[in-house]
C-alpha cells in the first residue's frame, strides 16, 4: 500500500512540474510542441480519422478561434502573452 501511495505522490509532483513548465511556454513554443506531436502521430491520426475526425476538426476550430482572440488581444494591448500569464492574459 505504501508503494501505491508513494507512486501517487510522485505522480502529483510530476503533474505539478508539468503544469509549471507548460505555463511558462510562449504561444509560439506551444504551437511548435503541438506541431511536433501532430507530425509524430500523423499515421495514427489518419488511421483513426473515421472514428475521431469530427472531434478533431471541432477541436481545431476551437483552437483557431482562441488563437484569433489571442491575436486581437495582443493587437489591443501591444504585447505578447505566454500561456501562463496571470490577470493580464487574453480571454479563453
Amino acid at each position: 500500500m505504501r508503494e501505491l501511495s508513494a507512486l501517487r505522490e510522485g505522480w502529483d509532483a510530476f503533474e505539478a512540474e508539468e503544469t509549471r513548465l507548460l505555463r511558462g511556454m510562449t504561444v509560439q513554443e506551444s504551437m511548435r510542441q503541438w506541431l511536433m506531436l501532430q507530425e509524430a502521430f500523423e499515421h495514427q491520426l489518419q488511421q483513426t480519422a473515421g472514428l475521431f475526425g469530427p472531434e478533431r476538426q471541432a477541436a481545431l476550430v476551437e483552437l483557431q478561434e482562441r488563437l484569433q482572440r489571442l491575436a486581437e488581444w495582443q493587437r489591443e494591448h501591444g504585447a505578447t502573452a505566454s500561456v501562463g500569464s496571470d490577470t493580464s492574459r487574453p480571454p479563453e
